[in-house]
């Protein structure tokens, strides 16, 4: 069986989650190790050797990271330096006139620019808005430019002109110039072909600096995995792309984690025919949630990263600091979790690692919902007296006992997962009630129950594998690849030759990455939508469209759309600010029956802790063997994640192994 399976990874900040798939007999192997942030690469060849494989073995390898996303917030990064048009030099540190804080005067108003201004170089050429050249770039220019460069060290450098996404030429002159000049360059044509200035450049800063980062890895994880176009990346909105595209490109790693968890939710919502979801997925270090209507994912262009602006088509995801490793600190304002971290190591005091400092998993253990005999991914031995160690002065500080402060860290850590489900649901004018809470990652069906209590849910589903469901869906992903650009055409009037010849010319950019990693062109199927807007208004709203262009159904569906989000639409002129083309192979992995492992023991019973209720005597199933409703309190477990099951609901299981969890009034 060398070289047939197909394998899915998810390196977190404090697992990094495997699932392999043999596609010829449907079998699945799953496990977890500990991440290793600073070799993620053996971290992922321990993950193979967890599930019994070796390089060889390996047909397929698809992978989401946060090695990007960590390293742009963390600012651990190469030099870079800006070209930029002269005059313009300062475009970054200028920004937007927004302040992180508005009523805090002791918090500088914005992040410092990610290129300081003494690595910023203006180039003598000007564009006008409709890309015309009003001052040509000549050789002499781009001369200068490279001597510049010579002298300033820098290793990667990013290259933003005015207007360049109307008229590309003099940003592919400043590319040809320093292609021997520099090891890393990227345009901002390639990076972000649209309006904006400021988030254009910001976008193009953040590439060019998360390059050298993203081409040592994927070099060495190339060189460790031999497999070819069988290497793939998962990116930010919800797919995969080949390895060679992500070098250019690393920007679309950028929360590539939890968007193929998103990815297998919204897959999953359709074959369960589930309108409304929103997706719950608690790691060791950040929970992400995001909205699924109709079966498709919410969409945006622009995510903040440090205070700075990065602008990509990706997943509405919305992350905050409060994981499973999330640290508890008592200060002025009272009990809180997170944003900081204990990681994989030392992790929580209950790893027994030598943590010493109380998490949101200490306090799970102090309240019984985790097996004392467990092994987590074959490793961690649970030690529950470090974890009451930990937990206690909590407690003595708020003059309660260690369970009752254990329920407090947990309340506090479902307020903030509540106000986080409320940014993508109230925030954007849907009633998040009426939603199902799918569940996963590994703390979220713990805490899934308690959570929809809190917000008001009736449903939790929580799918087979769901410890590893973000590494699943890196799998049953479609394979594609995206492109974006300002258009700027008026509807009215729209010349149909030209509007066919922009789509053309990004279709062929969008395939041109699948073809060249062996994808037959006749099985990629390709999906537009146009950014559409008032002529008055600024931001654009995204609108499918078929080919050929029917401008009349085109405007129709923005005056329904915009009504669906904003409550009105009105009679005034359309602009189509942009377009948006992907490129896909669809996906033929299916959601098999996954084997979620067999604990080492049958059912039981233990003593947990549940609010207003004390200690109480709890069913401890596993998930393998379960068949028809449970009554909680109940607890179910199998060899890699636990559901907590409170009084007052039920669980059922399906065929595929999935759990749906509904509270009495339901």
């Amino acid at each position: 069986m060398r070289g047939r399976w197909d394998i899915g990874t998810d390196i977190g900040g404090t697992f990094t989650d495997i699932i392999a798939v043999r596609p010829d007999g449907g079998e699945t192997r799953i496990a977890k190790v500990p991440s290793r942030p600073a070799e993620p690469v053996r971290a992922m060849l321990e993950a193979l050797a967890a599930v019994g494989l070796s390089a060889a073995d390996v047909r397929r390898f698809v992978h989401g990271t946060t090695r990007v996303t960590n390293a742009l917030v963390e600012e651990r990064l190469p030099k870079v330096a800006l070209v930029a048009t002269e005059g313009f030099e300062d475009v970054l540190e200028i920004g937007r006139y927004r302040r992180r804080e508005l009523y805090r005067l002791d918090v500088p108003p914005k992040a410092p620019p990610l290129v300081p201004a003494i690595l910023c170089f203006g180039l003598r050429e000007r564009l006008d808005h409709t890309g015309k050249v009003l001052r040509p770039l000549d050789g002499a220019e781009l001369d200068r430019l490279a001597a510049w460069l010579k002298g300033s060290g820098v290793e990667s450098v990013a290259v933003s002109l005015l207007h360049a996404y109307a008229n590309p030429v003099h940003e592919r002159m400043v590319a040809e110039r320093l292609r021997e000049v520099v090891p890393h360059l990227c345009v901002s044509h390639e990076v972000n072909p649209e309006a904006r200035e400021y988030e254009r450049a910001s976008s193009t800063a953040f590439n060019a600096a998360a390059m050298p980062i993203a081409v040592e890895y994927l070099t060495e994880l190339e060189g460790r995995l031999p497999i070819g176009a069988g290497l793939q990346v998962f990116h930010s909105a919800g797919a995969m792309v080949p390895v060679p595209a992500a070098k250019r490109r690393p920007l679309v790693m950028a929360a590539s984690g939890p968007a193929a968890g998103v990815s297998a939710s919204a897959r999953l919502a359709r074959e369960l025919g589930r309108d409304r979801v929103l997706t719950f997925d608690m790691g060791g270090t950040t929970t992400d949630v995001c909205l699924v209507v109709d079966g498709q994912a919410e969409m945006t262009d622009t995510r903040m990263i440090g205070g700075r602006p990065m602008r990509q088509p990706m997943l509405a995801v919305h992350s905050i600091g409060a994981g499973g490793g999330s640290i508890v600190r008592l200060g002025p304002g009272g009990l809180s979790v997170g944003p900081e971290s204990a990681g994989s190591e030392p992790g929580p005091a209950c790893y027994g690692r030598g943590g010493t400092k109380a998490t949101i998993t200490d306090a799970n253990a102090v309240l019984g919902y985790l097996d004392p005999e467990a092994r987590l991914g074959d490793t961690i031995q649970l030690d529950i007296g470090a974890a009451r160690r930990v937990v206690a002065p909590v407690g003595e500080a708020l003059g309660m006992g260690v369970e009752q402060a254990a329920l407090g860290i947990l309340r506090v850590a479902n307020a903030a997962m509540a106000r986080a489900l409320r940014r993508v649901t109230v925030e954007r004018g849907v009633d998040g009630r009426d939603c199902a809470l799918l569940a996963f990652g590994g703390g979220g069906p713990m805490h899934a129950a308690g959570l929809a209590e809190m917000y008001g849910l009736r449903e939790v589903i929580v799918p087979a594998a769901s410890s590893a469901f973000s590494a699943l869906g890196c799998l049953t992903a479609d394979f594609s690849f995206l492109q974006q650009r300002t258009v700027r055409l008026a509807l009215a009037g729209l010349d149909a030759a030209g509007f066919a010849a922009r789509v053309e010319e990004m279709e062929a950019e969008a395939r041109g990455p699948l073809i060249a990693n062996g994808v037959e062109p006749e099985g990629i199927a390709m999906e537009h939508v146009a950014l559409m807007r008032y002529a008055a208004q600024s931001e654009a709203t995204p609108v499918p469209f078929a080919l050929p262009l029917d401008p009349a159904v085109l405007e129709a569906d923005f005056h329904a759309r915009h009504r669906q989000l904003y409550g009105y639409a009105t009679n005034e002129p359309c602009v189509i600010e942009g377009l948006r083309v992907q490129a896909r192979k669809p996906s033929t992995v299916a959601l098999a029956r996954p084997d979620v492992g067999r604990p080492a023991r049958p059912s039981r019973v233990r003593d947990c802790v549940f609010p207003g209720l004390g200690k109480v005597s709890t069913v401890i199933l596993p998930r393998e063997t379960l068949s028809g409703a449970v009554a909680g309190p109940a607890i179910i477990e199998d060899a890699w994640s636990t559901t907590v099951v409170p009084p007052g609901w039920r669980a059922r299981g399906d065929a595929m192994r999935n759990l749906f969890l509904t509270g009495s009034d339901a």
